[in-house]
């Protein structure tokens, strides 16, 4: 059965209409599938072009007795199937040592880099906090990508002071995200849900792509699809249909 969420944490965001680009940023591969894919679908379906920073290749991942050599090129590739599932192409992988990700200064001047690159309007990452509620969405490694971005989004990128080789060494002039989006956030902090109903399918089609973190699940869209409609009950959408749950922050 579904909890109820409390009257003072009920989705109630403003979000923006006018965006036409966003950047992703997460730990690992799947991160993105797993909490947001179906608000990804969404977005590149209603035109909005949107990019993934992956901090780690994910090598620390998998089920199975493929050689720990093999699993990040793996992995990546199997990002790269599960992008392409949501309507994304533009990947880029950090490639920091899964397991050991944290939230330092060359990190967050990598991800600087990346939304200097790509000019996003809305940047989508995980929550720096704990979710007690379910903790294997706050992996260490979840938390420092969600710091980093975070910095990174305020006030790394749009500082044209800080990490000045981004300026002087690539030609990446600063520049200013104006909202933010977190997944994985404890249940407080959630205002704002996607419904994922019309675009489940693309999420599960990602999910497939990561066969060496899913194809030990016998029912993974029953398992994904248990979590997605929780969200959507616990924010009053109608029975049967499917949501995704974020922390929204505008950033003035």
């Amino acid at each position: 059965m579904a909890t109820p969420l409390a009257d003072d944490v009920r989705p109630r965001a403003t979000v923006r209409t006018d965006v036409e680009r966003a950047l992703v940023v997460t730990a690992h591969p799947d991160d993105v599938d797993f909490g947001a894919g179906g608000t990804v679908a969404a977005w590149t379906a209603a035109g909005i072009e949107v990019a993934y920073c992956i901090c780690t290749s994910g090598d620390a991942g998998g089920y199975d007795d493929t050689p720990r050599a093999a699993m990040g090129p793996l992995r990546e590739a199997e990002q790269l199937a599960a992008a392409a599932a949501v309507g994304v192409q533009d990947v880029q992988f950090l490639r920091y040592p899964d397991g050991r990700l944290t939230a330092s200064i060359e990190l967050r001047r990598d991800i600087s880099r990346q939304i200097r690159r790509f000019r996003p309007d809305r940047v989508l990452t995980q929550s720096p906090e704990i979710w007690w509620r379910r903790l294997g969405a706050s992996h260490p490694d979840h938390r420092a990508a969600g710091e980093a971005a975070l910095a990174a989004v305020y006030p790394d990128a749009r500082n044209p002071f800080a990490h000045p080789e981004l300026l002087a060494e690539e030609g990446l002039d600063a520049w200013t995200v104006g909202e933010l989006w977190v997944m994985g956030a404890p249940d407080e902090r959630v205002d704002h849900v996607v419904d994922v109903t019309e675009t489940f399918d693309h999420k599960i089609a990602a999910l497939r792509a990561h066969h060496s973190q899913t194809g030990h699940w016998p029912d993974l869209d029953g398992r994904i699809r248990t979590w997605n409609a929780d969200w959507a009950a616990r924010s009053g959408l109608p029975g049967g249909r499917l949501a995704e749950a974020f922390q929204v922050v505008p950033i003035g």
